[in-house]
């Protein structure tokens, strides 16, 4: 991984995958800086946490922009669901709207790399509003013309999460049962933690970083972000 001066601006970072993309940056054993954009305030502030905290998210892209050097790469977890904020319009304006404006200002900035934590079963052809708008953003991001795009799209989603989320919690139920049957081969294809998610997004932003990559689109499935968050973390540990 790099080794030195690295810094990367993250949103999103009190969700269910945003909080592990945070832990695992700010345990790296590099010298890395994490610039956090977040309505409040963290639950800690390491030396090399720099939050930006303002409940007007409209701010946030500005803020970006004021970052001076620009961040090696800007990472964004940022979502939000309908019940959270009363309506679909509401959630379009967070999870399309504010996720393009930031890509757009980290792209004026000078970002190199940018990242988005997506989802498997989106498409811009759904039928499904949620779905739909999921996958547009995807085909947004790719058009802002960032040398490296990558795009994080796993499966469901384990970890505790803050909010309710009944639906979601019920299969995540099933999954966890199936996955204490079998260890991992019932579940690997489908469901992926949120602990693996956050150290493969780190390790895929670190490669892009060190040049390790080729430039262009690079997207990751859920049976790559195993293989990063998990499988090849585990051999450099």
């Amino acid at each position: 991984m790099a080794d030195s001066g690295i810094s990367i601006a993250l949103v999103g970072c009190t969700g269910l995958v945003g909080s592990q993309i945070l832990s695992t940056l700010l345990s790296l054993p590099t010298n890395t800086t994490v610039h956090a954009l977040a309505r409040r305030a963290l639950p800690s502030e390491p030396s090399n946490l720099k939050p930006h905290i303002s409940t007007n998210t409209s701010t946030w892209p500005q803020s970006l922009r004021q970052l001076s050097p620009p961040p090696n790469a800007f990472i964004s977890a940022l979502g939000t669901t309908r019940g959270q904020v009363g309506s679909f319009e509401a959630q379009h304006a967070i999870d399309y709207d504010l996720n393009l404006a930031l890509a757009r200002a980290a792209k004026e900035s000078g970002v190199k790399v940018y990242i988005l934590i997506s989802s498997g079963a989106v498409s811009a052809t759904s039928m499904f509003p949620y779905s739909k708008m999921k996958g547009t953003l995807e085909i947004a991001i790719k058009e802002i013309g960032f040398p490296h795009t990558v795009i994080i799209k796993p499966g469901l989603l384990m970890g505790k999460r803050n909010d309710s989320r009944p639906p979601e919690a019920f299969v995540r139920g099933i999954a966890k049962g199936l996955g204490v049957i079998s260890k991992t081969w019932l579940t690997d294809w489908w469901v992926t933690d949120a602990d693996v998610i956050g150290r493969a997004t780190v390790r895929a932003a670190m490669q892009c970083i060190d040049g390790k990559r080729k430039e262009g689109v690079w997207q990751i499935g859920q049976s790559e972000i195993l293989k990063l968050g998990r499988t090849e973390w585990k051999d450099d540990t």
